[in-house]
């Protein structure tokens, strides 16, 4: 193994038993998701709905706005999880973008490029054209497997209508050669509003439920995260009655999925506001075996949100927001209207040493 590729931190794990405090060394990654808000090319695509991110769209999105865009988001990218890893994220999932050629700008903007960070993606069925995306970075993590699976839901009102939406994006691989599996997500928007498009999110919630059992099945002993932009709080049907996730570690099984996220909310945290509320829509939940005491190998460490002083709003009617690219009032310059969130997995190295 390349210790090189990881930060070796110390921790104290306290144990009530008569050996007291005992040290271990862990190797530490940081796992991170970000909407990053319409990253858009200015090309227009004949095939999607884009048209307002091009130079003569309502936007007026051109090179020079997208060139800022690419160095705003290449920045946050490279800094989430830094302050405890010394390392930028060794997996990162994203959504909003646009399609590969955003990304691969993205991963060679001088804030990424010597980061090595490769790239798995699909072009969804979505109607605006924007996907999810997998970022990750080769010394640490070799994929083996990838798929996009399709998300069909019809409206309600009119069920001969498809509402076309993005997948749900599914990655297998070894983690330092421990194997992993990841979903990315970007669930249906709460358009026409929360209640009367719940229906849809819980669609994605089931055939998100689906991929984890099916994985489940083929590998009883499968450590599976799933991230995203959810558009739906860990408190919303969707993840309490169809994910059944929870929001303690006490008596968890490994087939049951735990949501570090659900305190976070409770505790007044969010990753985007509206209306002077916040909401946690961006979201990290994973198999019970990343959170057992007895469990071998990568755990779940922490949760958190990304958000440095930089990327908030400070004047004006939306101080305290996310510092977005757009807002009501047209260009702004920003970043995102989410912020970034992102969770650590550790794995210990030594068993028996002692702390002094």
């Amino acid at each position: 193994m390349n210790y090189r590729n990881f930060l070796i931190v110390s921790i104290y794990m306290l144990f009530h038993s008569l050996s007291g405090q005992e040290k271990r060394d862990y190797e530490i990654h940081t796992i991170a998701f970000y909407n990053v808000e319409n990253l858009f090319d200015t090309i227009d695509n004949p095939e999607t709905f884009d048209d307002d991110r091009t130079a003569t769209g309502k936007d007026v999105w051109n090179d020079e706005k997208y060139r800022s865009k690419i160095e705003n988001i290449s920045r946050v990218l490279s800094e989430v999880g830094k302050e405890t890893t010394k390392e930028p994220p060794t997996i990162i999932g994203l959504c909003e973008i646009e399609n590969r050629q955003v990304l691969e700008d993205l991963i060679t903007h001088p804030n990424l490029k010597d980061l090595h960070y490769g790239i798995i993606h699909y072009d969804s069925p979505d109607e605006r054209g924007i996907d999810v995306a997998f970022l990750y970075r080769k010394q640490s993590f070799q994929p083996i497997d990838s798929k996009a699976r399709k998300l069909v839901i019809y409206e309600a009102d009119n069920p001969g209508k498809r509402d076309y939406t993005r997948d749900q994006l599914v990655v297998s691989g070894l983690l330092n050669k421990e194997e992993m599996y990841f979903i990315v997500n970007h669930w249906p928007s709460r358009g026409g509003g929360e209640a009367r498009s719940a229906y849809k999110r819980e669609k994605a919630a089931f055939l998100n439920k689906r991929i984890i059992d099916s994985l489940v099945k083929l590998n009883p002993e499968a450590k599976i995260i799933s991230m995203g932009d959810f558009n739906d709080d860990p408190t919303n049907k969707s993840f309490k009655k169809v994910l059944n996730a929870k929001s303690s570690k006490e008596s968890l099984s490994s087939s049951e999925l735990f949501n570090p996220m659900e305190k976070m909310l409770k505790q007044g945290k969010g990753s985007l506001a509206y209306r002077d509320s916040w909401n946690l829509f961006d979201q990290f939940y994973m198999t019970g075996n990343l959170v057992q005491a007895n469990n071998s190998g990568f755990q779940f460490y922490q949760a958190g949100i990304f958000n440095k002083p930089y990327l908030i709003t400070t004047t004006g009617q939306f101080k305290g927001y996310p510092a977005r690219t757009y807002g009501y009032s047209g260009y702004e310059g920003g970043y995102s209207d989410h912020f970034p969130v992102y969770i650590y997995l550790i794995r210990a190295l030594n068993y028996n040493k002692k702390a002094p």
